[in-house]
């Protein structure tokens, strides 16, 4: 790891020194899963030019899980990423003074849910009691389920924990193994259709329609790299701003992007998971009022509560150890 410190030292260096000259700045980007859908915004930044037009050079890399990125950014081997704020709030309570902070929101509404299938009697919250429920041990959907239980009153000793893997969740239900799992909205629905199951059978409960008041993921910086470079850090939000309102506004056009970089991709089914985050995660009444990156006080304040129904926070809570807008514009960044 030293190695790794040492090397990204060297980089921000050399790059910080390049962007005072007037050339681009080289960032690595962490991302929180494989290349599909919903990290298509980000190569439209690049092959749209809004990286270039901010003086940067941006390598994006993929990530293994909505956590993978924190280690990173915290360590200083990335120097940005995107990772879920809940995780993030949990790691700094348990690294005090770690230097990573939460910098942009980007899925004001989590994509934490329970997919079930109606055939097998599952439609709503109330239908998981008698169930059997497959949740992979490490998801972070699994992660908030007692919160969601608890907000709409399920008892958790009435449902069967199937603990599944990754690459068998999906498959499980479809074969009617489990009647519901735990999994992000948007990949673990078309997962399903991809494996022939009807989409008139298919239910998504958003655990943010049943009473969760926790944000998603957000764009993390490692907050002495952002300290020294505000300015490099500004204009990739404002880039990362821009490859979303383009996929927003044609998220067929942001498409080629992906492909570019995933050419196993089916263009088709990732365009349709892109047009669920933005429908679920990322267009909300919030952001469409109040601008893309920022969140709500109050709101923050009644997620760091719900988290402590599933933690024990070792430390007080505190909000602004978690995020600042310290790099966003005001009112944030309109989506439209």
């Amino acid at each position: 790891m030293n190695k790794i410190v040492s090397t990204f030292a060297a980089l921000t260096f050399s790059t910080t020194a390049a962007f005072a000259d007037g050339h681009a700045t080289d960032i690595a980007f962490a991302l929180d899963w494989k290349f599909e859908g919903p990290s298509a915004p980000y190569f439209a930044a690049i092959d749209n030019g809004h990286f270039a037009e901010a003086g940067l050079n941006v390598e994006i890399t993929a990530g293994s899980g909505s956590l993978d990125a924190i280690p990173k950014v915290a360590t200083g081997a990335f120097p940005i990423g995107f990772a879920d704020i809940n995780s993030l709030i949990r790691f700094l309570d348990q690294n005090p003074g770690a230097p990573v902070i939460a910098a942009m929101m980007v899925y004001d509404k989590p994509p934490f849910a329970v997919i079930g299938r109606k055939s097998l009697g599952v439609e709503g919250p109330a239908d998981l009691a008698g169930k059997v429920l497959g949740a992979p041990p490490p998801d972070g959907a699994w992660a908030q389920f007692p919160i969601f239980a608890a907000e709409n009153g399920i008892n958790m000793d009435d449902i069967t924990v199937e603990p599944v893997g990754f690459p068998t969740r999906e498959p499980m239900l479809a074969e009617g193994n489990v009647s519901s799992i735990t999994g992000f909205s948007f990949s673990s629905y078309l997962n399903l259709v991809r494996l022939g199951i009807p989409e008139d059978d298919i239910s998504t409960i958003l655990m943010a329609d049943y009473g969760l008041d926790l944000y998603g993921n957000a764009v993390i910086v490692n907050t002495d790299y952002a300290s020294d470079n505000p300015d490099v850090v500004k204009g990739f939000l404002g880039a990362v701003a821009m490859g979303w309102k383009d996929a927003i506004a044609d998220p067929a056009s942001v498409m080629p992007a992906l492909v570019a970089r995933n050419p196993a991709a089916d263009a088709a089914l990732e365009q349709r998971r892109l047009q669920l985050a933005i429908d679920a995660n990322v267009v909300t009444d919030y952001t469409t009022a109040n601008g893309m990156g920022t969140i709500d006080a109050d709101r923050m304040a009644s997620a760091i509560d719900q988290i402590k129904v599933v933690y024990e926070f070792q430390n007080a809570p505190d909000a602004s150890l978690y995020f600042t807008d310290a790099y966003l514009p005001d009112g944030g960044f309109a989506l439209k």
